[in-house]
């Protein structure tokens, strides 16, 4: 049997996928500094690390990459950070979660998927796919 969550819990959690959305690097790095899992994620299966690159905030996602968060966490759809970075043009995020070493075949569809569905070339050759 498990018992419903815990509004509070519920409620902070909230919090911080919003912090992640709206791409607050700093206090994203103080929770995650005081214990909140790295890989948190969403009811979708959204990681933090989702939410701040499909947003376009880099130093987010730095933030988040260097206490531990998964650069290719999928989520429950399969797909990864970099495919939604790619999907809404977010360049210096995709080269962020690159430096973080994400990998464009990943998820599904892949960065190389998405990339080579938009014709964004340079991404391709970024990625070192044909």
């Amino acid at each position: 049997m498990s018992e419903a969550p815990d509004p509070e819990v519920v409620e902070l959690a909230s919090r911080i996928f919003d912090l992640a959305r709206q791409g607050d690097a700093e206090a994203l790095a103080a929770y995650v500094d005081a214990g909140v899992p790295a890989n948190l994620t969403n009811d979708k299966g959204d990681s933090l690390v989702m939410l701040a690159a499909y947003h376009g905030h880099a130093g987010a996602v730095t933030a988040l990459l260097a206490r531990g968060a998964d650069a290719d966490r999928a989520n429950d759809r399969g797909q990864t950070p970099l495919a939604g970075a790619v999907f809404k043009g977010e360049d210096e995020v995709i080269r962020t979660l690159l430096a973080g070493g994400a990998d464009p075949e990943a998820g599904t569809p892949s960065a190389v998927d998405t990339a080579r569905m938009f014709g964004k070339t340079d991404l391709l050759e970024l990625f070192g796919a044909r």
